[in-house]
């Protein structure tokens, strides 16, 4: 007798509604596998992804809330696409074949995250794609026009996210403008592996004997710096918390871009990421160049509640934001974040989940 084929559901509905009246849907991808991925149009947020651990028993890996209202509030950048510019930008300022370009100053003196109202805070437009029996997906579209938050060119950008029936979730961006811009995409998902809790005891491996350092406002100083000796090496296995949380860097955490060892048009392992408590392993496979651990450093004393009741604190998950370099359109050594009419801008990044 064959075996039967996978199923792998997709539902939207009306999560809520924004100020002005318009919807935002919310996106439930499920498979036989025992995962369930929850998408929003609104900042095309992961809002839930759920993976069975060691003994099957299923747990939300990422930071997220119940509802739309709380995502329109002040937050984290809960699985929001950053953008147009994701990490930081000195000086909320960059020049571009001769014209310097003036972008709001969020992050102090600097620019984050694309600025005051980025991707983030916009609604995009979230479809179904048809897709092969073992893969469900879901692609977000968002137009941004020239001069928004300051940057040149009217920009169309889409996010499809999919989910595979062996449980990997992979992020796959396009991007087109109607002159030259900058750009740098990523997802900021937070993730904890055991569900509650820190996430000091998570051992961390990151393929990257290289990072950029930084100034005390977090900006590189446009060199690059082996990992070696210092509490940012991660080549081998390494429980988060073992050193301290960085002591002696510049902040009591980590919130560092590291540079991939390789890169390839094809995703290529950056990190992996392992709960002893749960069994539960995360593989991040990207294109990109770099990757940002950041370690939820600026997470309220009081904690902050997530859904199902939850409260997280500092230390409570980490992100590995794959991107390109901070502050790239003001050092030339690094990689381009340039963007011209008529190319497209191609990026992907896959989330792996197996257990232990």
């Amino acid at each position: 007798m064959g075996q039967s084929s996978p199923t792998m559901p997709l539902s939207k509905s009306v999560w809520g509604h924004l100020p002005d009246g318009r919807s935002a849907h919310l996106f439930t991808l499920t498979n036989d596998a025992g995962a369930v991925v929850k998408l929003c149009e609104w900042g095309a947020a992961l809002v839930q992804l759920t993976v069975p651990d060691r003994h099957g028993v299923a747990g939300n890996v990422v930071l997220g809330f119940d509802s739309l209202a709380r995502y329109l509030q002040p937050h984290p950048f809960f699985g929001v696409i950053a953008g147009r510019y994701a990490n930081r930008i000195r000086a909320g300022q960059f020049t571009l074949n001769g014209k310097t370009y003036s972008l709001a100053r969020n992050n102090g003196l600097n620019h984050l995250h694309g600025g005051l109202r980025g991707f983030d805070k916009q609604l995009w437009s979230g479809s179904e794609l048809g897709e092969p029996a073992e893969v469900v997906a879901v692609q977000f579209t968002l137009t941004s026009p020239d001069g928004d938050e300051g940057y040149p060119g009217a920009l169309t950008a889409q996010v499809t996210y999919s989910l595979t029936a062996r449980n990997t979730l992979r992020l796959e961006y396009k991007a087109t403008t109607s002159q030259p811009t900058i750009l740098n995409l990523t997802n900021h998902s937070y993730f904890n592996l055991a569900s509650e809790g820190t996430i000091l005891e998570h051992e961390l491996t990151l393929n990257c004997s290289q990072y950029t350092p930084v100034d005390e406002q977090l900006i590189p100083l446009g060199n690059l710096a082996s990992v070696a000796g210092t509490p940012l090496d991660f080549r081998q296995p390494t429980a988060v918390g073992a050193r301290g949380m960085a002591a002696g860097l510049q902040v009591a955490g980590y919130d560092h871009n590291f540079v991939l060892d390789r890169t390839s048009e094809t995703p290529t392992l950056a990190a992996r990421l392992y709960d002893p408590k749960s069994g539960r392993v995360m593989e991040c496979h990207t294109t990109e160049p770099g990757v940002q651990l950041y370690t939820f450093n600026n997470a309220p004393i009081e904690g902050i509640e997530c859904a199902g009741g939850k409260r997280f604190f500092r230390q409570g998950a980490l992100c590995l934001e794959t991107q390109h370099f901070p502050n790239s359109p003001n050092v030339p050594g690094f990689p381009t974040v340039i963007l011209e009419p008529g190319k497209c801008f191609r990026s992907t990044t896959e989330y792996r989940f197996v257990t232990r």
